[in-house]
């Protein structure tokens, strides 16, 4: 997958371009970042990026030549992608960052600052507007960040475990179960019986109910598009009705992981 961002503030990325995953990704190739100062394509002096806004109003509004230039010589004459990262574009989400993995375009990220670029950039070189949210930001920078790991965990070979992202929250249409480590009880707290049991269809059950539990509690209106199972719904109706849950599947168990726990065994 090949990126490249256009910004004023090149140095923003230095340290995230070499750090965790999205670093690892970097050194083998599997994926390519190149970062763009847009000041490079000025043609005057002071290398002006920006000016007062017709009409008046506050603040300055960055101009269109240097916006323009850049892009189109980064893109060159291959098949690219104009992103312009805005609070006024669609939202950001896991079906979209899919599709733009799977496109498999040179993305190019226009990072506006100030109040925003002249309209007619838009017109011209920007094919699609994201939003990470509603919500302002001083500059396209952070979402351009968001935007790449999110996409990196597309990429073959970024993430150790591919099921990692399949089972990421919004795949599947679902907030994801809640997960454990080691010690087994923190503050009182055990962990659910049924994660230390060996029962891996129990284990199964009890991931895909606190999934529909978790989307239910937090983000309700997800379960208005996401495509159930059957076996989903029964869940979904069962936890809306109160009713508790298979006590062989989980409060059982419980018991077993409170005579289990010893926080000090070796890690296995």
């Amino acid at each position: 997958m090949r990126i490249s961002v256009i910004t004023i503030f090149p140095e923003l990325f230095r340290e995230f371009l070499s750090t965790s995953l999205i670093g690892r990704a970097v050194a083998t190739g599997d994926l390519e970042v190149s970062v763009h100062n847009l000041r490079d394509f000025t043609d005057d002096k002071h290398r002006s990026v920006d000016d007062e806004p017709y009409g008046g109003g506050g603040g300055m509004v960055m101009m269109a030549p240097p916006w323009i230039e850049a892009v189109r010589t980064v893109t060159e004459e291959e098949s690219s992608r104009c992103i312009l990262l805005s609070p006024q574009g669609r939202p950001l989400t896991d079906a979209k960052v899919r599709e733009l993995a799977a496109a498999d375009h040179h993305l190019v990220l226009v990072c506006g600052r100030y109040e925003g670029v002249d309209e007619r950039v838009r017109m011209t070189v920007v094919d699609e507007e994201i939003s990470v949210g509603d919500f302002v930001l001083s500059g396209g920078e952070v979402p351009a960040m968001v935007l790449i790991e999110a996409l990196s965990r597309q990429v073959p070979g970024v993430v150790g475990q591919p099921e990692c992202v399949e089972q990421d929250s919004f795949r599947q249409g679902l907030l994801d179960y809640p997960h454990y480590t080691r010690p087994q009880i923190v503050e009182g707290l055990p962990v659910p019986g049924v994660l230390v049991s060996g029962d891996h269809g129990a284990i199964r059950e009890w991931r895909g109910r606190q999934a529909i539990r978790s989307t239910l509690e937090k983000r309700p209106d997800l379960l208005t598009r996401a495509v159930l199972s059957d076996e989903q719904q029964d869940w979904l109706a069962q936890i809306e009705r109160g009713e508790s849950e298979d006590p062989a599947a989980a409060g059982d168990l419980v018991t077993q992981a409170e005579d289990t726990d010893n926080t000090n065994s070796p890690r296995k």
